[in-house]
This record gives structure tokens, C-alpha cells and sequence, in this order.
């Protein structure tokens, strides 16, 4: 295959935003990925208003952003929407919050929503080939990279100018290139299925927090319901395949809602979650999505830090193409500015889930004085982002 600007490795969410951003701008941008699409992946399920404030962002096929018939667009109408998130902890503590005036955001499955933004990519001039594994960094003798080794139906080298690693937390080029590693603590797996026939299931999403770990459940299209069970190490069996149904069944919040519900996929897990990224790349290699690090997203933003971080990504690809000169440090620079604040949140509720005494303490809290939590509502779900974004309307607007 001929040399091109930009290769991305990873057609996920990260991936294919970076490539619509690139070959907007009039790049050539050559996409990889070992999987076929449409394929299915464990996760949420859902975007907050923040990441659906990216997608109308990121427009339409036709080159400017556009407002009616864009990205964000064609996901609400595959969605459904989600007006809020109810939270629970231990010793009865419910504590629900709707996202204000209009913003909303979406459950849609990843095999539905990464074929949407793959589709985007290919229509805004990228090149897409699938079943296509990458193995490891192609070097130049002064360090920088310069493309990839990779398998398919034989072995080839691809070449670029800049690459992008956006081929999630097990990333072969970041973990090769020592740019990444899996935390040492904590230590937690995340357990998914999909079910149907669930009791009181409502427009907002759901997080549970328990002393062993968090069930977070999210409505789907159709009357499916997502749900992912994570527990730390410490909390459960490499034998356990029944894990999510002994979770359900033991939990006093969840066990009559689930009495008569069908498991309708097999279980999925994936583990160890937390990932730790001490760059965003490297001469001629740039980081994005789970790549460049995962958080373990408690509140329920995934999504939105890899739409974003692709973004980012992107930025950084345009200005290495233009001077020459590595960008991986204005790119780590520009991370920080916009996921710290998420990140600190993310490690204390994960601290506050490690610790049964705190999640006691907190849910007593809560259960007294519910304004933090729907404060942390509204900030899981960046609001302020959507906001800004303008599709907003306070209530009693238009």
C-alpha cells in the first residue's frame, strides 16, 4: 500500500472521529482495524450531552457542521434518549436528577454507533480497510515512527507521516513503545450482557454503588437494557460465568426488577480496566481514545473522552503535518486541559467505591442532602459542554 499523511489504528469511536476531522481538512487519511464491521463491544451504551455536543460538532458529510441531518442527528435517531441519571447506594440511598431544559443524551449499542461514525469517516474521504492486524511499530533510525508492521491475508508495511494509536487500552503500539501500562491498582473487571423483560426501567440511565463495586444500567432501543457489572480482583472468581446474574440476584435495589427478565446475549468481560498513559505519543506517533489512557469512567463519560481525544488527536496530526516538528507534547498539554477535572472525579469515586465505610458515609449524605449528587450528575454528564454547544433551551423555552 502507498505511503498516505495520516494512518489511524482503531476504527472505534476515537479513531473514526480523528479521521473525519482529518480528511476534512484535506488530508489523506488511511484507517485500520483487525475487526470487521459492524462488530460488538462491551460498554455503557451510552453518550452524555458533552459527547453528543462532539457529534453535532463533528456535522454532517457535506463539510461544515450542521445542525439537521449530522452525526448527532442520525445517532438520536437510532437512540433513545436519556433525560437523566438515578444513582443508589447501599442502605436504601436513591438519589435521581434529570439534565436541564432540553439536553438529553443517548443509549445506543457500540456495534450501531461505531458503524455510524466508520460510515461518516469513509463518506468525509478516508480509506477504511478492515480485518487487519497491526503487530508493532515500524522505526525510523533516529526514533521516530514512520508506520506499522501489520497482518491481514499476508504481512505489509504501511507508511505514513504521522500515525494515530487509537487501537484501545491493549494498544499494541503504545504498549510496544513502553507509552502505556496496565495500573497496578486498582485492579477492577467490567462484566456486560444485555437483557429484556426488565421491571421499572425509566428514560435515565442508572448507576448502583455497592461496597464491592458498581452495576450500572442503561435503557436501549426496543426494550433491551444494558447492563455492566464491575468488581474489583478482590470480589469475584476467574470461574465466576454467572457473575452478572449473581449480582442482580443478590442486590435488594435490582433483584425483583430482573425476577422475570431473559439474559438475551452472553456475558463479556474486560480487564484489567484501568490503563496508564505517561505520554500521548511519541516522534511520529500520536495517542488517542483508550490508547492514550482509561480511567475506569465511573460517571459514565467514556465516550465523550474518546470523541474527544480523537479530536485532539486530530489538532495534533494537522499541526505535525504542518511544521514537521513532533506534537505528542502540545497534544498531552491539551489532554490535560480538558479531562483533568474528570479525571480527579473519576479517581475519588473510585476511592469512594474501594471503600465500604465511605460508600456508607455517602449514601447516608446523600440520602439527607441529594444537591451534591445531582450536582455530580449534571457534571458526569457535561452539561456545561452541551450548553456551550447551544443545543440547549432553559425551561420554558423554545
Amino acid at each position: 500500500m502507498s505511503a498516505i499523511d495520516v494512518l489511524i489504528v482503531g476504527a472505534g469511536p476515537a479513531g473514526s472521529a480523528a479521521a473525519i476531522v482529518l480528511a476534512r481538512a484535506g488530508v489523506s487519511v488511511r484507517m485500520v482495524d483487525r475487526a470487521w464491521f459492524p462488530r460488538d463491544k462491551l460498554c455503557g451504551d451510552t453518550l452524555n450531552p458533552g459527547a453528543l455536543a462532539i457529534l453535532d460538532r463533528l456535522g454532517g458529510t457535506e463539510g461544515p457542521p450542521l445542525r439537521t441531518g449530522g452525526i448527532g442527528d442520525r445517532v438520536r435517531a437510532r437512540a433513545l434518549p436519556i433525560t437523566g441519571m438515578t444513582v443508589t447506594g447501599p442502605k436504601g440511598a436513591v438519589v435521581s436528577a434529570e439534565y436541564p431544559g432540553s439536553l438529553r443524551g443517548a443509549a445506543i449499542a457500540r456495534r450501531a454507533l461505531d458503524a455510524l461514525l466508520l460510515d461518516a469517516a469513509i463518506a468525509a474521504g478516508a480509506e477504511f480497510v478492515p480485518s487487519l492486524s497491526v503487530r508493532e511499530p515500524l522505526m525510523h533510525a533516529h526514533g521516530a515512527v514512520v508506520g506499522v508492521r501489520a497482518r491481514g491475508s499476508r504481512d505489509l508495511d504501511l507508511r505514513a507521516r504521522v500515525v494515530v494509536a487509537a487501537d484501545g487500552r491493549r494498544s499494541r503500539l503504545a504498549f510496544a513503545l513502553r507509552l502505556a501500562r496496565f495500573a497496578r491498582a486498582p485492579q477492577r473487571w467490567a462484566f456486560g450482557a444485555y437483557f429484556v423483560g426488565v421491571d421499572r426501567m425509566t428514560s435515565r440511565g442508572e448507576m448502583h454503588i455497592r461496597a464491592d463495586g458498581y452495576i450500572g444500567i442503561a435503557p436501549l432501543p426496543d426494550g433491551v437494557v444494558n447492563v455492566c457489572v464491575v468488581r474489583d480482583r478482590r470480589h469475584w472468581r476467574p470461574d465466576s460465568a454467572d457473575i452478572i446474574a449473581a449480582a442482580l440476584a443478590a442486590d435488594p435495589v435490582l433483584r425483583d426488577r430482573f425476577a422475570r427478565a431473559t439474559q438475551v446475549s452472553p456475558m463479556v468481560s474486560l480487564g484489567p480496566l484501568a490503563v496508564e498513559a505517561h505520554a500521548a505519543g511519541c516522534p511520529g506517533l500520536l495517542l488517542a481514545g483508550d490508547a492514550a489512557g482509561f480511567v475506569d469512567p465511573m460517571t459514565g463519560d467514556g465516550l465523550r473522552f474518546a470523541l474527544r481525544g480523537g479530536e485532539l488527536a486530530a489538532q495534533a496530526a494537522l499541526e505535525e503535518l504542518a511544521s514537521g516538528a513532533p506534537a505528542f507534547e502540545r497534544l498531552a498539554a491539551r489532554r490535560r486541559r480538558d479531562f483533568a477535572g474528570k479525571w480527579r472525579m473519576n479517581r475519588a469515586l473510585r476511592s469512594l467505591v474501594a471503600s465500604p465505610r465511605g460508600v456508607a458515609m455517602a449514601a447516608s449524605v446523600a440520602s439527607l442532602w441529594p444537591a451534591p449528587v445531582r450536582a455530580l450528575i449534571g457534571a458526569a454528564g457535561d452539561v456545561h459542554l452541551a450548553r456551550r454547544a447551544g443545543r440547549y433551551a432553559p425551561p420554558g423555552g423554545p
